[in-house]
């Protein structure tokens, strides 16, 4: 083999194996900021700053909160936690925890997060938010990751199904 394309072949190998390296190395990095997202919110949340949280989302996002209200767009929802930060959340605090990111492709993810709340002075009827699971939709734009898609459960610890009709009724 001729010395040049000796060195070809071996700079095409090495461009190869480090485009595939970088790769591998862009979701971790990509995955690191997701989560810095996903937890922002409870920062920006527990400074009760609506416009902050807000901004982690897209201009045309959806959003699903606690109780069910399906908000659309990052304009009602600034809208919403800045009439909600003036009441029933005015002393909350929220803490985001074990932040899980899949990839659906490169630029879009699915993160799940857990997440507990204090300080919340819910009216009677409504239930008080004090632990859930969020499902995050995440969309890369422009170099940034931001929240398309939000929906908001509350959770509890997991138990087995009954077994048998409800009580009260027959089989």
């Amino acid at each position: 083999m001729n010395r040049p394309l000796h060195w070809l072949t071996v700079l095409t190998a090495v461009a190869v194996m480090m485009s595939t390296v970088a790769g591998k190395a862009a979701p971790r990095n990509d995955e690191a900021e997701i989560r810095a997202v996903v937890t922002r919110q409870g920062e920006t949340w527990t400074r009760h700053d609506a416009k902050a949280y807000a901004a982690l989302f897209t201009e045309d996002c959806d959003v699903v909160n606690i109780v069910g209200w399906w908000w659309k767009g990052r304009a009602e929802l600034e809208q919403k936690l800045t009439a909600a930060f003036a009441g029933v959340f005015r002393e909350s605090q929220l803490t985001i925890t074990d932040v899980q990111v899949r990839f659906l492709a490169p630029e879009t993810a699915l993160a799940h997060a857990r997440w507990t709340m204090s300080g919340a002075r819910t009216p009677e009827g409504m239930p008080e938010p004090r632990a859930g699971i969020q499902t995050l939709v995440l969309t890369k734009t422009a170099g940034q990751w931001l929240i398309a898609g939000f929906q908001n459960t509350v959770s509890m610890p997991e138990r087995p199904f009954p077994q048998g009709p409800p009580p009260g009724q027959k089989p």
